[in-house]
């Protein structure tokens, strides 16, 4: 369990994020199309996934913006923006915004994602989606980078995140 706070008050997820060098778990995520993906879909690329709880809030609209901008400097990485929003929204947020660098995940059809890597908000306000946090994983799914952002109404450290794509 990781203790994160959400406006100055703490909380807990379920567990912590994977560890480094260790083989990312599996999961299935939905994509905008309703299609179920995992990191097969995504295999041999390497893959940034930037976990937020709702493009509904700013920073998590900002992180997706900033990801998007980096994302077309990173020809070998996929840019995998996950929360528990609903497909649509996440599609007709980054149409509308001309995100087409980065690829919106959600968690409707399961909270499997969120508790295998350990961001699943257990308590508070926001009980039942995900902390804010940043999974690098080489083209080989093993992590090569994590941060649990502690505040979730802060942004996570973009440079580190990209640094650790050079690998």
């Amino acid at each position: 369990m990781a203790n994160i706070t959400h406006m100055g008050n703490p909380i807990h997820t379920n567990g912590n994020l994977p560890a480094i060098g260790a083989k990312a778990p599996d999961f299935v995520l939905v994509d905008g199309a309703l299609n179920n993906v995992n990191l097969t879909t995504y295999q041999g690329k390497k893959k940034l996934l930037n976990i937020f709880p709702s493009l509904d809030t700013p920073v998590c609209a900002a992180s997706t913006k900033k990801f998007n901008e980096a994302a077309s400097s990173h020809p070998d990485t996929v840019f995998l923006m996950i929360s528990a929003d609903l497909p649509f929204a996440m599609s007709r947020f980054c149409k509308g915004e001309g995100l087409g660098n980065v690829i919106p995940l959600s968690l409707m059809r399961s909270r499997q994602f969120a508790k295998d890597y350990g961001v699943l908000i257990e308590d508070g306000l926001l009980a039942g989606i995900t902390a804010r946090a940043v999974v690098v994983l080489d083209a080989n799914d093993k992590v090569v980078y994590t941060q649990l952002v502690p505040e979730i109404k802060q942004e996570p450290s973009y440079e580190q995140a990209l640094v650790a794509l050079k690998g």
